[in-house]
């Protein structure tokens, strides 16, 4: 009888011990589905839908490493469609981002409003630059955009905030959630305009990619690389010459996007400039003299850039 029970209890131990690894077995399988599941949601669900979208299969590198001597603080250089950086300074720092604060203006009004809405002027005479808009004015939304975009007009930015739902404020807290949504986390916006030095801020790496995302719009496009071009109100009878402020458009294939200046802030240049079949973005913040700094980089990036295959 005890020769029994210390078989029977012998196959039990091997039966539970069986039991046992069995269910490791199947936790084993069922962790590695569950990390597959997860890769698939977490990195095709959510890294495709990531704004900054690589579009090209080729690597930009500088043949000879640059070494400008330029006044401002702070500096990137990256290629549009991948996203690389090729030369940074202060990438990560905040700074005030004065005008160039009207990109993310014109990217939500683009959003809402289609080019023949017509808006009204409600305030005039804002600080700073200004087009000359008369309150009760009424103009088209694309030409309210172009007088925002070439000569700065500080009046045509908050008309485009002061005609949307909800006016200035709900403006404004629409430009924070769209910088949110295309990750650009140390950014953050207080007005339509870039007054508000201290609460208007972003770092060049932020500034670089939110330009890199509206020069995907063309009719964004399309007016930061215009020179000069004339609008009227409603009517026909009030007219106005629109200047686009950037010095460097059309030299070197500089073919936008905007200025900024303030006391705080310095002066800011943000440039796109056409190589090849590429673009590349400049910034270049808290400058002394933001156009001859944006001349150097052109020079020394000019037949200096190799773009290398990427493979698998």
């Amino acid at each position: 009888m005890k020769g029994f029970l210390i078989n029977f209890f012998k196959k039990k131990k091997r039966h539970i011990l069986y039991t046992f690894a069995l269910v490791g077995l199947l936790i084993l399988l069922s962790s590695a589905f569950l990390d597959v599941v997860l890769r698939y949601y977490i990195f095709e669900k959510s890294v495709r839908k990531f704004p900054f979208e690589i579009t090209k299969t080729q690597y930009p590198a500088f043949k000879i490493p640059i070494n400008p001597d330029i006044t401002a603080k702070a500096v990137v250089i990256m290629d549009k469609d991948s996203k690389v950086v090729l030369f940074s300074k202060n990438p990560n720092l905040l700074f005030s981002m004065a005008s160039t604060t009207k990109i993310m203006t014109a990217l939500v009004s683009l959003d809402y409003y289609k080019m023949d809405d017509v808006l009204i002027v409600k305030t005039e005479r804002i600080e700073g630059v200004n087009v000359g808009f008369g309150i009760g004015e009424k103009l088209f939304f694309k030409d309210i955009l172009y007088a925002m975009l070439l000569p700065s007009g500080n009046d045509a930015a908050l008309t485009l905030a002061q005609n949307y739902p909800g006016g200035e404020n709900a403006f404004i807290k629409k430009m924070n959630e769209k910088a949110k949504l295309l990750h650009l986390t140390h950014t953050n916006f207080a007005d339509s305009i870039g007054l508000e030095d201290s609460r208007d801020y972003t770092t060049p790496l932020d500034l670089s990619r939110l330009a890199s995302i509206a020069l995907e719009n063309e009719v964004f496009a399309k007016i930061v690389a215009t020179k000069t071009w004339e609008i009227t109100d409603i009517t026909g009878e009030n007219k106005y010459l629109l200047k686009n402020l950037n010095k460097l458009l059309g030299i070197q294939g500089v073919n936008g996007v905007k200025t900024g200046y303030t006391t705080e802030a310095g002066q800011v240049l943000v440039t796109s400039k056409k190589e090849g079949d590429s673009t590349l973005i400049i910034v270049v913040m808290d400058s002394a003299d933001r156009f001859l700094d944006t001349s150097k980089l052109l020079y020394e990036m000019s037949e200096n850039i190799n773009y290398l295959s990427i493979r698998p």
